[in-house]
């Protein structure tokens, strides 16, 4: 039977179910064109954005070319905050807030960040990670999990999405089924979870559950390979995954998003193109791209893909024209809350010296505070310090543009503290030498993943016994120090939390 083709909408379906992204802080002439085609979501990365006005004028910019356009962004507050890109983030991230274990708060961080989002004219929000973060060497998941308990997990992915969407930004919920348990970032290659199916229902399964039922209005599809599922197709272009189990089976009728299909666990496997025909195939709605690639060939490429694998037979026009559908509906949602807010009144633009994520109620500092784990003396500093931050390579999802530490807030509170920054085989000589007389304060994250920081961290303690040890990612192995700190993520008011510890203040 011949599938009647009509070029026009065709067209528009294909582009409607695109989500790339660009280079700079004003939209370029050909994404404002493609909007008018039929383009319906644009997504920012910290490229993007320099101040709250401008990020307000840039989304303005895009809705004046139609109004019903989403906005999309990856901020996760934490270690991965795409607002506050070149300052770090006014609001700690999963595993500091599942680490006090207080939805209220969780919601309550969530809402504001939501309301910070909304203010600037995003309103579609790629998270919270509802990934349970069960294997502890996880190379990128880590402090983006609320933890390893799948109930813990569950109450504050619900908790994040209820605060998110209460503010009229639409949560994604990721990775589903489950990126937790692997030991690959797939951003560089494929992961696997070789976990059974009673394992994944018992534990990777659990928060997604929970966040159908709260009604969490987007999910991404992750890139891993799951046998149990699916023993021949990565999860984001697996019919199994997300059509038998999420839709049919879960009974999950909101918006599927993919993860970012430049990444090498599709892109060095299928293609892109490939990749994007078999995804909407399987029963993804929306592809996210321009992570890195961020350019009208990438968008061109992947529209005549789509367009070309529905004249060919091999991806059915009904299954495009019911992605795009879903695209739209979720438009509309975000366009009632908008038009909802403008009948309240204008919302609270943070001040134009601030940064666009700029947390003004202190929420996010309230819950950083709470999350710290503190061991030893507290007896505070009253010198400057030196602080050595210990610097591993930060995964491509953090990204190296977000300064991390406690060196600054430590400077304010103590003048002429100091920082230096170690790589790996760092010679524990030189850092006692750069610290002189002073205290030293080491600074590290992931140290049980770390063998060179944990050999640097055994010679110092060794010549420097008062030396106090910040854990600023997963606070896994033993506490070592004079005094130790776990804050559980290394958002910027987690230092500023762990700074107030040493100071006293």
């Amino acid at each position: 039977m011949t599938t009647l083709v009509r070029p026009g909408t065709l067209t528009r379906d294909a582009l409607a179910v695109l989500q790339p992204g660009f280079t700079g802080t004003t939209p370029p002439d050909w994404l404002l064109r493609r909007i008018g085609e039929g383009l319906s979501s644009v997504g920012l990365f910290g490229r993007n954005i320099a101040t709250p006005g401008q990020l307000a004028a840039l989304t303005a910019r895009l809705r004046a070319e139609r109004d019903d356009v989403l906005v999309a962004i990856d901020e996760e507050g934490g270690d991965v905050t795409r607002l506050e890109v070149h300052t770090g983030s006014s609001f700690p991230g999963n595993l500091a807030l599942g680490t006090v274990d207080d939805p209220g708060l969780t919601r309550a961080v969530a809402a504001e960040l939501g309301r910070r989002l909304a203010a600037c004219g995003v309103d579609f929000n790629w998270a919270p990670s509802a990934d349970v973060n069960s294997d502890p060497d996880n190379p990128v998941i880590g402090v983006r999990s609320f933890g390893a308990d799948p109930e813990l997990v569950a109450r504050h992915t619900v908790a994040y999405i209820e605060g998110m969407q209460s503010a009229g930004v639409a949560a994604c919920t990721k990775h589903f089924p489950g990126h937790g348990d692997t030991n690959v970032d797939s951003h560089l290659a494929m992961p696997r979870v070789d976990a059974d199916l009673d394992t994944l229902h018992a534990r990777e399964l659990v928060p997604f559950r929970a966040a159908i039922a709260a009604g969490s209005m987007s999910v991404m599809s992750a890139h891993i390979l799951l046998p149990a599922l699916d023993p021949d197709r990565p999860a984001t272009l697996s019919p199994r995954i997300l059509t038998s189990l999420l839709r049919q089976e879960l009974g999950y009728e909101g918006l599927i998003v993919t993860d970012g299909m430049e990444m090498q666990a599709i892109a060095s496997v299928y293609g892109i193109e490939r990749g994007s025909v078999l995804a909407i195939a399987a029963g993804a709605d929306a592809l996210c791209v321009g992570g890195g690639l961020a350019d009208e060939e990438t968008v061109l490429r992947l529209r005549d893909a789509l367009v070309d694998a529905v004249r060919t037979g091999e991806l059915p026009e009904e299954r495009l024209a019911d992605a795009a559908a879903r695209v739209r509906a979720l438009a509309s949602w975000t366009r009632a809350h908008r038009a909802r807010g403008a009948t309240a009144g204008p919302g609270a633009v943070p001040e134009e010296g601030s940064a666009p994520g700029t947390d003004t109620t202190g929420i996010g500092l309230v819950a950083a505070r709470r999350a710290l784990s503190v061991t030893g003396s507290r007896v505070p500093l009253t010198a400057p310090a030196h602080v050595a931050a210990f610097t591993p390579v930060a995964n491509i999802a953090v990204g190296d543009e977000t300064p991390w530490g406690v060196g600054p807030e430590l400077a304010r509170l103590l003048p002429g503290t100091t920082t230096g920054t170690y790589a790996a085989d760092v010679a524990v000589d030189r850092v006692l030498r750069d610290a002189g007389e002073r205290r030293i304060v080491a600074v590290v994250r992931d140290v049980h993943r770390h063998p060179w920081m944990d050999r640097a961290l055994d010679g110092l303690l060794a010549a420097r016994p008062d030396t106090v040890v910040v854990e600023m990612g997963v606070n896994q192995a033993p506490a070592r120090g004079a005094l130790h700190i776990a804050t559980y993520g290394a958002a910027r008011v987690c230092g500023t939390a762990a700074a107030e510890v040493i100071a006293g203040a």
